[in-house]
């Protein structure tokens, strides 16, 4: 039977198929990831600075001393969770008395005054850890090379700084599972209260979250910004909020060029790539938000999408590689600048301070301007090329604010199986998503990803017809002529895959791409 939905007595008995079972599985699967980026910095991170002579010491106790106890709490709480799935589908003991086909107790019994003071202070204080941090780097340049040497090795898959943002989206994730799984009981069930008092201590946290979190996750994102960026050095700034990112075509006199563009709420940033291997990005021009205009246009020398923007004294031409994108890129600039008159931002005096290529050397082909590439830029690539900054450009997109805070938050783990378009074997795959993007390992104990897959410009759908797949549980992750097939054990697990990823690839644009990374 090709279908896999019929199933013997014998293996219902021995995979449950309760919605609950398979909530409580999501719980494991994720709290399994969780644990290990926890672990990246805890136990990697900390090998890696002990190594070394003159580290800043108080940096880094602050650091550790805020991640340590956060990680001794979940390495207990996952051996509950594994322990008590265990039972569930009938592995181990077995022969304990009682209904042990729930969940909601293991989360309260963890969930306990410890770690609720414990998760209270992280929020508390995670952002001063995290400014500090930002400064270390900037006046410690034997820290900073330790530090973006760690963030090239293979299991640092993610930017630390986004690792230190991880316990505030797993308390989320958590709020999300246990009200999915009150809904699914019903007020009658015997796990009902456990998993009512697990959720309202979640809610607790989240209260407290709740108003630092956009901060946290913008403070995130202008650090990992910086280190993306060359030739513009004080981009952390307080009060500076990201808004969106993304590949423009900016017409020169040698016609179209790509560029990247980044949007500030006072400042909005063009740049190019650099052609040594750090994949960094070196700013070539910079217009203050006040002062900017944006101007529908005609279509122009064989691009469609066209729109200008005006700062009093220049303009700029440039064109999006499809309309919703040109109509996004509008929207944000026309609201952002209105948002910083009402605001009454001034436009600073000293705004072409920072830069050298405003005039003839435009596009950055004044040599003399290379000097000050630092040798950050001539690293590996490692999980660099992975961030949006790099996605956007080779799939000529664009992200803004929210879709980073949906990426950020909505995360999944599981087993898949993963199939190309003309092979005919099944592989499986402990699959992780996060961040725009599917990291693959063979089994979740490995400590580092095979290979990864950031779908930014991808779509995810159910296989057509011609596709000839004759599984269930199956979706269909497809850009251009790259076409991948997945397959999930249960129809909850597919349709939580489906939620997820949609998150990431929902695009309300269709892109025409330029051209493609796979």
């Amino acid at each position: 039977d090709t279908t896999g939905r019929r199933k013997s007595s014998v293996d219902i008995q021995r995979h449950p198929t309760d919605k609950a079972y398979f909530i409580a599985k999501e719980i494991l699967m994720t709290e399994r990831t969780y644990k290990k980026d926890l672990e990246v910095i805890n136990l990697w991170f900390r090998d890696e600075v002990s190594k070394e002579d003159s580290m800043p010491e108080e940096t880094l106790t602050l650091l550790f001393s805020h991640i340590d106890p956060l990680y001794e709490l979940h390495a207990a709480f996952l051996k509950d969770i594994e322990q008590r799935m265990a039972t569930w589908e009938g592995r181990g003991n077995a022969h304990l008395e009682g209904d042990y086909r729930k969940i909601g107790d293991v989360i309260l019994k963890n969930l306990n005054q410890n770690t609720m003071e414990h998760y209270c202070r992280y929020i508390d204080t995670h952002l001063i850890v995290l400014d500090k941090l930002e400064q270390t780097i900037h006046k410690d340049t034997k820290f900073e090379q330790v530090y973006r040497d760690f963030e090239m090795q293979k299991v640092c898959y993610l930017p630390l700084t986004t690792l230190l943002l991880k316990p505030l989206h797993r308390v989320l994730h958590y709020q999300l599972l246990l009200e999915r799984l009150l809904n699914h009981y019903g007020s009658g069930h015997h796990d009902y209260t456990d998993t009512n008092m697990a959720l309202s201590k979640v809610r607790t946290i989240i209260k407290k979250l709740s108003t630092k979190l956009k901060e946290s996750e913008n403070l995130v994102k202008l650090m990992e910004l910086q280190r993306d960026l060359v030739g513009y050095d004080n981009l952390v700034q307080a009060g500076r909020e990201f808004v969106r990112e993304g590949c423009l075509q900016k017409l020169s006199r040698k016609g179209y060029q790509q560029r990247m563009f980044f949007l500030f709420s006072d400042l909005l940033l063009y740049a190019n790539r650099t052609t040594t291997p750090g994949l960094q990005f070196r700013v070539h021009g910079q217009l203050a938000v006040p002062d900017l205009q944006v101007v529908d246009s005609e279509p122009r020398m064989g691009a469609d999408f066209c729109f200008n923007i005006y700062d009093g004294k220049r303009a700029l031409m440039v064109a999006a590689a499809s309309q919703g994108e040109k109509l996004q890129w509008m929207e944000d600039i026309a609201e952002t600048v209105q948002y910083a008159r009402e605001r009454g931002l001034d436009s600073p005096t000293n705004k072409y301070l920072s830069l050298k290529s405003m005039s003839g050397s435009d596009d950055g082909l004044d040599r003399s301007e290379m000097q000050d590439i630092r040798p950050a830029d001539s690293r590996p690539s490692g999980q660099r090329s992975n961030s949006s900054v790099h996605v956007c450009w080779h799939r000529a997109t664009s992200v803004a604010i929210m879709d980073h805070q949906r990426a950020l938050e909505n995360q999944l783990s599981g087993y898949l199986l993963r199939k190309f378009k003309n092979s005919n074997g099944w592989q499986k795959l402990w699959v992780v998503f996060t961040n725009f993007c599917l990291y693959f390992y063979k089994t979740f104990q490995d400590d580092f990803p095979l290979a990864s897959l950031p779908l930014l410009g991808y779509s995810v759908d159910v296989p057509s017809q011609s596709d000839d797949i004759s599984k269930d549980y199956v979706f269909k992750l497809q850009f251009k002529n790259h076409v991948y097939f997945f397959r999930a054990e249960s129809q909850f697990t597919f349709d939580r895959w489906m939620e997820v990823l949609s998150s990431a690839t929902r695009s309300p644009v269709n892109t025409t791409v330029v051209n493609g990374i796979h």
